[in-house]
């Protein structure tokens, strides 16, 4: 039975003991001998909604995963146990995690608020770590070393004589824990029904259960002509990487598709199920048995199609670029003349990046003209964009994107190096449709080019938000950061103050850089906020991190930062004749102030100019707050900001005639 099965009886007895989940209580009997067990890394999301991996934190001096159960009285004790202990020894991490089958993320994050847990709660929803790990009372902790990651300590959180404090006091003092095991004490089991069907999972089949999850989930990658780093041609490759397959389910790196489905659902969702997610690893843990019948990767990982959505109406070539082995390449603006003679409507873009490990991201638009540089960014409609694991743009039905005739293609190119020089030849196709659409695909991008994140600091968090002055319908989201990016999260504040989280990314993976497009459209009235939340993690515990001592603002380098949103969505009073061009530029002209007014208030402090790119208006601040009520207005704010580029390009035009007016 799965938690789905349970959600409404769950949320119903959420004050009493989860009881569908508990099947006996311990009467004194020994805990299962877990001391000296080897714990593999996870990731997990906690109940409100941001990632947790055992392996994450690498200076602590002790790991300490406890389980939990909603309405449990002993896991209750527990908590508060270990919310003293957290503070007692504060070079530990302390969790907690809940395996029970009938909490929900919903009602595990209602408890938490209820008790008022200090600590977070680990989901583990599909039961997979806490059937590894051997869990199997509530209030049951394991002290992990570190170092090792093996188990060093077992027993019920609460035991006094040997139990949990003595263990952590003997560990944080670098010494071996002298009492390892402690019979677990009167306290509720938690049921895992996949542990009495062990013995059956070697009867498994590769080829009518297996097989056919790899060919929907994986092997669009994994095949020869995709992005993945290896083929899944048959079942002796397959076989080969299957370790390698449980540890990247187990930390959520594979399939590479980050967003929260407790959140929201997506049309192009490519996360494994729970069914699948049982069925590989209990496989792989089973020793990944070949049984009887025809491979169906040999002949269905063939050769992935140079152009996934068919032969694109139109390809255009983007200018080469011959990509250095080694340094920083700045970004490359190149722009060609338009191939179009009359004006069309775009439905998709495919890019072809010529070289995946050198091409981080495209972005591309038209211009109405050519610039004389050769060289521009600042188009007036966009065409889309590829980084890894997103290489096509797709408007909905009924919706397209209008091209004019002639002018020009813009592309942004984001070169790495990765130690082999090599020239890029990418590629862009266009897919166009004949008649007009019925709507107008619009995007707009929630960003603030005034972040500021401070050294070591391990879940720095920045804001920026767009106000809607009309109605919309969101169709597709994408969050971006950089290296030091750890999570993000997009939120609907209503007129009414009513708040719905429409996407969130509980991990973010600067690898991975998708377009997440919403299973239903979400109807935003006017007036609503779009809310984008970021969390970096600046510390030496992010692997990716370049240099953790140093301050970090908005660039476009990868070692720099970034908080960037890209938002797809239609005016609700916009159809293909009847264009509202006027709230598109009414959305853009507020932007820059919602990108500094943190804290969502309609009023900037001076505390919000905190970035290196509007410390010039510190000393001004007084004189534009007109109505002296300590706060700037958006009209303020805008007044200000006339008041300084004025007052820039007096000095620019004073420096061209030699100081002469």
């Amino acid at each position: 039975m799965t938690k789905s099965f349970f959600r409404t009886a769950s949320i119903a007895m959420l004050a009493g003991v989860s009881a569908l989940a508990i099947t006996a209580c311990s009467q004194g009997e020994p805990a299962a001998r877990l001391a000296g067990t080897q714990v593999d890394n996870f990731l997990l999301v906690d109940e409100a909604g941001l990632a947790h991996t055992l392996k994450y934190n690498k200076h602590a001096k002790a790991l300490v995963l406890a389980t939990q159960v909603n309405g449990d009285e002993t896991s209750r004790a527990a908590a508060k146990e270990l919310a003293a202990l957290q503070a007692k020894y504060p070079d530990a991490e302390i969790k907690m995690i809940n395996s029970v089958i009938a909490d929900t993320r919903e009602t595990i994050a209602a408890e938490a608020k209820a008790q008022g847990f200090t600590l977070p709660v680990l989901d583990d929803e599909f039961q997979i770590i806490g059937e590894s790990l051997g869990a199997s009372f509530a209030g049951e902790a394991f002290v992990i070393d570190p170092k090792t990651f093996k188990v060093a300590y077992h027993g019920p959180v609460t035991a006094k004589a040997g139990g949990l404090d003595a263990a952590l006091a003997e560990m944080v003092a670098g010494k071996p824990v002298s009492i390892a095991e402690v019979a677990a004490g009167k306290a509720a089991a938690i049921d895992f029904p996949d542990r009495a069907k062990k013995a059956d999972f070697v009867n498994i089949s590769y080829v009518n259960d297996v097989a056919p999850i790899l060919m929907d989930k994986c092997v669009d990658c994994h095949q020869p002509g995709g992005i993945g780093t290896w083929q899944m041609t048959s079942y002796e490759i397959v076989k080969g990487f299957a370790p390698m397959m449980r540890e990247a389910i187990r930390v959520d790196r594979m399939p590479p598709y980050d967003v929260d489905r407790h959140v929201n659902l997506f049309q192009n969702d490519e996360n494994l199920t729970e069914a699948e997610t049982k069925t590989l690893i209990h496989w792989i843990e089973a020793g990944a048995p070949r049984g009887e019948g025809e491979d169906p990767l040999i002949k269905g990982a063939a050769q992935r199609a140079d152009w996934p959505l068919g032969k694109p109406d139109l390809i255009v070539d983007i200018p080469t670029y011959d990509i250095p082995a080694s340094g920083v390449v700045d970004y490359q603006t190149p722009v060609v003349a338009s191939p179009l003679k009359e004006a069309k409507w775009l439905k998709a873009t495919t890019f072809k990046a010529g070289s995946r490990q050198g091409v981080h991201h495209i972005l591309s638009g038209w211009l109405p003209k050519m610039p004389a540089s050769g060289k521009g960014f600042d188009w007036d409609v966009n065409m889309g964009g590829y980084a890894v694991g997103s290489e096509s743009n797709l408007a909905p039905n009924d919706w397209a994107t209008y091209i004019p005739a002639g002018g020009a293609i813009s592309f942004q190119m984001h070169y790495t190096p990765f130690g082999k020089a090599m020239t890029d030849t990418s590629k862009i196709g266009f897919y166009f449709q004949d008649e007009a659409p019925k709507y107008l695909k619009r995007q707009i991008v929630l960003a603030d080019p005034t972040i500021v994140i401070k050294p070591n600091a391990a879940r720095h968090h920045e804001r920026s938000y767009v106000i809607f002055p009309a109605a919309v319908q969101l169709f597709a989201s994408q969050p971006h950061a950089h290296y030091r990016g750890y999570a993000s999260k997009l939120t609907a504040i209503y007129p009414d103050g009513r708040e719905q989280v429409v996407l969130n990314m509980p991990k973010y993976d600067f690898n991975w850089q998708r377009e997440y497009i919403y299973k239903d459209l979400i109807d935003l009235p006017a007036g609503t906020k779009l809310v984008a939340d970021y969390w970096y993690d600046n510390s030496d515990n992010n692997p990716a991190n370049p240099d953790p001592n140093k301050e970090i603002v908005w660039g476009d380098q990868s070692f720099e930062e970034m908080l960037f949103t890209g938002v797809q969505f239609r005016w609700v009073d916009e159809t293909s004749d009847h264009r509202r061009d006027d709230l598109q530029k009414r959305l853009q002209d507020s932007q820059l102030f919602t990108m500094v007014d943190d804290d969502l208030s309609g009023k900037l402090e001076i505390a919000e100019i905190k970035s290196p790119m509007l410390e010039p208006l510190k000393p001004h601040f007084a004189d534009m707050d007109a109505d002296k009520d300590g706060g700037l207005s958006p009209a303020e704010f805008g007044a200000g900001m006339k008041m300084m580029q004025e007052a820039q390009s007096s000095r620019r035009n004073a420096r061209n005639t030699g100081g002469q007016p």
